[in-house]
């Protein structure tokens, strides 16, 4: 699934509903500009979208002047936390095959782009069973992508990962390093079968070059055996 902007907008089709709507913080004042919002994260199974009382698209209000904003979403126990700046695009750039929403089921012709959202995608190395072997090390890979069509995508310069065996109370740093591009591997230390119960979590948090980032947490990514 990929995530754009309609409009000036973020829009992504996708199920479940926001923890907690968009927020500017210190955003500038200025001419509001209408923003159609929904979301789509491709990130292990993790599929969400904004709901309304009145349908599937829920609308807010943005400053369009550059603001930097905390956008937060939850579905199925797996939570995401973006910071990325957006500005009213001074010009469109939508694909004709996967066109801005507003050009569907409204008349602003404003011109709409991607924003520059983080997704995180994993290759977590587990058996057919989705279990992994306890007591050793297990290596992992998670890329960092951005939406298409997205003009000059940044540069993912640096990403973490965190693990927990206790449901997300504590966590432990994992040792994790440079791939390619936008492509971290990192070691996990699994311990004992019976010291992870609960299985495997996972705190991944990313940044890039223009200073967006990523917090994203699984509290049972994967169980032991």
């Amino acid at each position: 699934m990929t995530a754009r902007t309609t409009r000036e907008n973020d829009m992504m089709p996708g199920g479940g509903c926001f923890r907690r709507s968009p927020r500017p913080t210190g955003a500038p004042t200025g001419r509001g500009r209408r923003a159609v919002l929904a979301v789509s994260v491709a990130a292990a199974a993790l599929a969400l979208s904004a709901c309304s009382e009145t349908g599937d698209l829920a609308a807010y209000d943005l400053p369009s002047k550059a603001a930097r904003y905390t956008f937060e979403a939850e579905t199925n126990g797996v939570s995401t936390r973006w910071e990325y700046v957006s500005a009213r695009p001074a010009k469109g750039d939508a694909p004709e095959l996967n066109p801005c929403m507003g050009d569907m089921v409204g008349d602003n012709k404003a011109a709409c782009r991607p924003e520059p959202l983080i997704f995180l995608r994993y290759d977590l190395n587990l058996a057919l069973d989705n279990t992994a072997e306890a007591d050793g090390t297990h290596p992992i890979e998670v890329v960092a992508y951005y939406q298409d069509r997205l003009t000059s995508p940044p540069r993912v310069t640096s990403l973490k990962v965190e693990t927990s065996y206790d449901g997300g109370k504590s966590w432990h740093r994992a040792t994790s390093k440079n791939a390619g591009t936008n492509t971290y591997t990192a070691t996990i230390h699994h311990p004992g079968r019976k010291q992870a119960a609960q299985g495997v979590g996972l705190r991944i948090t990313a940044s890039d070059s223009k200073g967006d980032t990523v917090e994203q947490t699984l509290p049972t990514a994967y169980k032991l055996r």
